[in-house]
């Protein structure tokens, strides 16, 4: 099993990040830190996510102490829903550089095809009258300017369906590389992953333990697989854990998975899957547990003309 994936454009990207979604200040910039020491290479991080300063201060440390090349680093960030028109996404690239404390991104992301007018707030609750009809094509426009002024290496989409990657590829000049999309047992995502393949597009998953916390506690939420006691079961047979089952599993159907943590067992824990491979019958148990749901629908604003789900 490959512990890098080839890009479109001859780029690699590592097949294990580190998610840095929802990671407190004074957390995320240890993880960072732990993660580069153990072998982490592709971090994953967003303009929204509000901790990219700190990211930065754990790359730029591990760069002055010689234990990573910028170039064996592969950086992700994303414009945020408020920026799309084609005339912000270059700022907002930049912005999101001086708090990376980095020249250029591996990878540049549209967080979702929906845009918000960008003076909504970031997750805005007055419904359709913060939203912006900017066309994601026009926000693609100013993607392919960041590659053509070199802030980026590559460029790609986040939460795009079937259609809307079809007619992006179609009416583009630079083909995007990924696209970043939930995928765990829950939500295996097999027929977008063909479809992206086809188009030779690589995805990546996110969530891809789902999120077990709020699963226990939340009654609406989609159960996490971590949990399953058949995934228990299988994860002793293997001497593994039931994470490290689930990301084999995913790894398996051609992706790349980023999955979040600042526990250093945990990280450590999610970068060890490489050494063992999983029998046709837990294969296809994993299989079994596709129900399409998410935990992360962005639901809110599905009466937008670009929700993609």
């Amino acid at each position: 099993m490959s512990k890098f994936r080839k890009l479109n454009n001859g780029n690699t990207i590592p097949t294990i990040g580190l998610g840095t979604y929802k990671s407190k200040p004074g957390e995320v910039e240890e993880a960072v830190k732990y993660a580069i020491d153990i072998g982490y290479r592709h971090f994953d991080c967003a303009w929204f996510y509000a901790n990219e300063k700190e990211v930065g201060d754990a790359l730029q440390a591990k760069l002055h102490e010689g234990v990573v090349k910028r170039e064996e680093l592969f950086v992700v960030t994303k414009l945020w829903n408020n920026f799309h028109e084609k005339k912000n996404v270059v700022p907002m690239l930049r912005e999101s550089l001086k708090s990376l404390q980095l020249e250029y991104v591996d990878l540049f992301l549209i967080h979702w095809p929906f845009g918000f007018k960008e003076t909504a707030d970031g997750l805005p609750t007055d419904g359709t009258a913060s939203y912006s009809d900017v066309d994601y094509l026009e926000t693609w426009e100013g993607m392919e300017e960041c590659v053509k002024s070199g802030l980026t290496k590559s460029i790609g989409i986040s939460n795009f369906n079937k259609e809307q990657v079809a007619r992006l590829v179609n009416n583009c000049r630079i083909k995007p590389v990924v696209n970043q999309v939930e995928v765990n047992p829950n939500i295996n995502q097999k027929e977008l992953i063909q479809f992206c393949k086809e188009r030779d597009i690589v995805v990546v998953g996110f969530c891809p333990l789902g999120r077990s916390t709020q699963s226990t506690t939340i009654s609406t939420y989609p159960r996490s697989t971590i949990l399953d006691p058949k995934v228990i079961e299988v994860a002793k047979k293997y001497n593994k854990t039931p994470a490290q089952v689930i990301l084999r599993y995913l790894v398996s159907l051609g992706i790349c998975v980023i999955p979040k943590s600042v526990t250093k067992s945990r990280i450590l824990e999610n970068f060890d899957i490489f050494d063992f491979e999983l029998e046709q019958k837990d294969v296809a148990y994993l299989d079994s547990c596709n129900t399409n749901q998410r935990v992360s629908p962005m639901s809110a604003y599905k009466d937008h003309k670009y929700y993609p789900f």
